[in-house]
C-alpha cells in the first residue's frame, strides 16, 4: 500500500510504501466504541461530592412542636426537604475507570488509522521544521495543504516550535507519535503525519493484525526472537520418566485446583516423591493448607494408588 508524500508547500514529494497490517486493517466499530468509552471514562476524576443529612451542620433540635401546629411533623432541619438540608442520593467520590486490554487498544487504534487512510484523510509530510514557532507558519502550511477542518498533527517526538505555533489555531491538536490514541484520532477529521512518525508507528504497532482475527496462529515478526524453553524445564513441566524408562506421574498430573497447586509450589513441593514422603501432619503445617486441600490431595493420590500408608 502506497501513500502520497507532500512537502510543507503542498507539492508532491513522492510515495511511501506502508505496511498493510497498519494502514489497511478492517474497521471494527464495536471495538472502537468500547475503547473510546473506556478512554472517556478514565478521564473522569470522580470527585463530585454532596453532603448527606448526617454531614450538614445544625438541625439538632426539632424545628417546631410535634403536635397542635397544623403543620407536618419535622424532626430536623437537616432533612433533604428543607432548604439548606442534606441531599438525598447525591454523588459521592467514586472511580469510573474501565479496564481496556492492550490488544483491544492497539487494534482500535489501527482500525481508525486504516479507516482514515482509506478515506484519504491522511496527509504525509516529508518533514515539519518550523523556524520561529509562530502561528502564521502553521497557518500557511495548513493553507498550502488545503486543510480547512479539524486536524491532528503527529510527529516523531515532541516538537516545541510546532506546539507553540499550533496552540492558537482552533481545531488543531499536536501529538508525539508515542502517545497517539484512538480518541484523538476520532476527534479530528484530518491526520497530518511526518514520514518519520509513520515509520515509528509501523515499528511500534506493526504486526498486531495479520489477516483473519479468528486464526489461532499468532504472527511472529522477522526480528522477533523465539525463546527456547530449556530441556530441563520441559521435563519438569511434563511427565517425568523413571529410571526404568516408564513414565512417572507428576503433581501436574493430579489435576489439583489452582489454589492447592499454588500452595504446594510455594512450599517448594514440585515432585511426586516430595509429596508422598510428607506425613499428614507435615502437609497440614503448610501455610494456608487446610483440611479441604488435604482431602483433595488424598482423593487424587487414592485414584492413582499411591496414597502413603501414614495418611490413613
Amino acid at each position: 500500500m502506497k501513500l502520497e508524500i507532500k512537502n510543507t508547500q503542498g507539492e508532491n514529494a513522492g510515495d511511501l510504501d506502508v505496511r498493510e497490517d497498519v494502514f489497511n486493517v478492517p474497521i471494527k466499530p464495536a471495538l472502537v466504541h468500547q475503547v473510546m468509552v473506556g478512554q472517556l471514562a478514565n478521564k473522569r476524576q470522580g470527585t463530585a461530592k454532596t453532603k448527606t443529612r448526617s454531614e450538614v451542620s445544625g438541625g439538632g433540635a426539632k424545628p417546631r412542636p410535634q403536635k397542635h401546629t397544623g403543620s407536618s411533623r419535622q424532626g430536623s432541619t437537616r432533612s433533604p426537604i428543607w432548604v439548606g438540608g442534606g441531599r438525598a442520593f447525591g454523588p459521592t467520590p467514586r472511580s469510573y475507570r474501565k479496564r481496556t486490554p492492550k490488544k483491544m487498544r492497539r487494534l482500535a487504534l489501527l482500525s481508525v488509522l486504516s479507516d482514515k487512510a482509506r478515506q484519504s484523510n491522511v496527509l504525509l509530510l516529508d518533514s515539519l521544521e518550523l523556524k520561529e514557532g509562530k502561528t502564521k507558519e502553521i497557518v500557511s502550511i495548513l493553507s498550502a495543504l488545503n486543510v480547512s477542518g479539524s486536524a491532528l498533527i503527529v510527529t516523531d517526538g515532541t516538537n516545541k516550535k510546532l506546539v507553540q505555533s499550533a496552540g492558537n489555531v482552533g481545531g488543531v491538536r499536536t501529538l508525539p507519535v508515542q502517545v497517539l490514541n484512538t480518541l484523538d484520532l476520532l476527534n479530528r477529521k484530518q491526520l497530518i503525519i511526518t514520514v518519520d512518525a509513520v515509520k515509528r508507528i509501523e515499528e511500534i504497532w506493526g504486526g498486531i493484525y495479520k489477516g483473519d482475527l479468528g486464526s489461532s496462529v499468532t504472527p511472529v515478526e522477522d526480528n522477533e526472537v523465539v525463546k527456547e524453553i530449556p530441556e530441563e524445564q520441559q521435563i519438569a513441566e511434563g511427565s517425568k520418566e523413571s529410571e526404568d524408562g516408564s513414565e512417572k506421574p507428576t503433581i501436574s498430573d493430579l489435576g489439583l485446583s489452582t489454589r492447592t497447586n499454588n500452595l504446594l509450589i510455594q512450599a517448594e513441593i514440585t515432585d511426586m516423591n516430595d509429596l508422598t514422603n510428607l506425613s499428614k501432619s507435615e502437609l497440614l503445617n503448610i501455610s494456608g493448607f487446610g483440611e479441604k486441600s488435604y482431602l483433595e490431595v488424598r482423593e487424587k493420590l487414592e485414584n492413582l494408588n499411591i496414597l502413603p500408608s501414614d495418611w490413613d
